[in-house]
Order: C-alpha cells, then structure tokens, then sequence
C-alpha cells in the first residue's frame, strides 16, 4: 500500500501542470502565513549534501523594490539589442510583474559554499541546482494555494547583490514575483504569445546513447 492516495497523486501532478510563470498580478498582500507556508515548501527542497545553499530576501521598502525594477529594465533593454532582429517583439512581452505584485523575493546563494564539498568536487555548480529545487518548491506550492509566482533572471548578478547589501561570495539568482492573480494563463505565456513552444517528450528522453 503506497503512502499517497490516487487522488493525493493525481493533485501532485495537476498542480504541476498548471503551474505558470506570471507577469500580471494584483496587488492585494499575502497573508503572512501563507508566506511563511511557501517559504517552508522552499525550505524542504533537496540540496547536495544537504548543503541548504538558499536564502531568501524578502523586499519590504518601495524604494528597494523600484531600485531593483530599474535593474531589470536596463537587462530587458540590453536583452532586446542581444536578440538582434527578434528586438522590437521582444519589446513589447510583459517580461515581470515587479511593481505590481504583492510580494517580492530575491532567492539567493549563501557565501561560504566552497566548504561543502560532498557532491560538488567536480560540479561546483550543483549549488545553484540545489537552489532552483527550492525555487521549484516554491513555486508548486503557491500554485496549489492559487497564487501567482514569476521567476525574473534579467538583472546583472553583482549590481543586484551590492543593492540589497548582499556580503561577498553570496549570489543573487532571481527576483520572485508572488501575488493574488486575476487568472491563471491557460497555457505558458511564451506559447500564447507565439514566442516559444513546449518540446515533445519524445524529443527530450533518449535510451542508452546520445542522439540526435
């Protein structure tokens, strides 16, 4: 007899399925338990030798919030002239919802990660892995609370680390958007918007040997 029932399962894997990446909220606040609910399902993600590498900073000043919104708007900037001639329809894509929603994160590396050898010898970089599982738990669990949770990566790492007084050999990995939404996208907003599309599972798993 398994642990979880058909219906637990089949909930495990709706809530993944709906799981979307926001950009539009309202800006109503969490309530400060289900925060603190969230930040637990973060908390109990799996990490290399148990290293916990994560922290994360919660954005309470308005001044702070609009400092890091003008950091990501100089990346989405720099962003549109990298992509060359897809620059004006990337332009135009609502990329982050920082000023609007109702709680900002930033999910970040701790310092002091080069003591932690186990299952980081030769991939250093297994640290980062560990945080994107924290992130990832984060992100399932507001999904099953019905809120909105976006994950921005336009920002220069170092710019962002010394504007939130961020010590050395720490680094910031993404500013967190969360919020109450009017509506969920009914698929990836990427894919209704015709810039990206899911791949096939067929085109991801392959048996034995690498190939094409």
């Amino acid at each position: 007899m398994g642990d979880f029932t058909p219906q637990e399962i089949a909930t495990v894997y709706r809530v993944m399925a709906m799981r979307r990446d926001m950009r539009h909220f309202l800006p109503d606040p969490l309530d400060s338990a289900l925060l603190g609910r969230l930040l637990s399902a973060a908390h109990m993600a799996p990490s290399v030798g148990l290293m916990q590498p994560w922290r994360f900073i919660r954005i309470r000043d308005p001044a702070l919030r609009a400092g890091i919104h003008a950091l990501v708007e100089t990346e989405r900037v720099k962003t549109a002239q990298a992509l060359a001639e897809r620059e004006d329809e990337f332009m135009r894509l609502k990329v982050e919802g920082i000023l609007e929603c109702g709680e900002l994160l930033v999910a970040a590396l701790a310092g002091g990660r080069e003591t932690h050898v186990f299952g980081r010898r030769t991939m250093p970089e297994m640290d980062l892995a560990s945080v994107a599982c924290a992130i990832q738990n984060l992100w399932l669990a507001a999904r099953a609370e019905n809120v909105g949770m976006g994950w921005v990566s336009l920002f220069d790492p170092e710019a962002l680390r010394l504007l939130i007084h961020m010590p050395e050999g720490s680094r910031p990995v993404a500013v967190l958007c969360l919020g109450y939404v009017s509506a969920f996208y009914e698929s990836p907003m990427l894919e209704e918007v015709g810039w990206a599309h899911r791949l096939v599972q067929e085109m991801i798993v392959q048996t034995d040997y690498w190939s094409e």
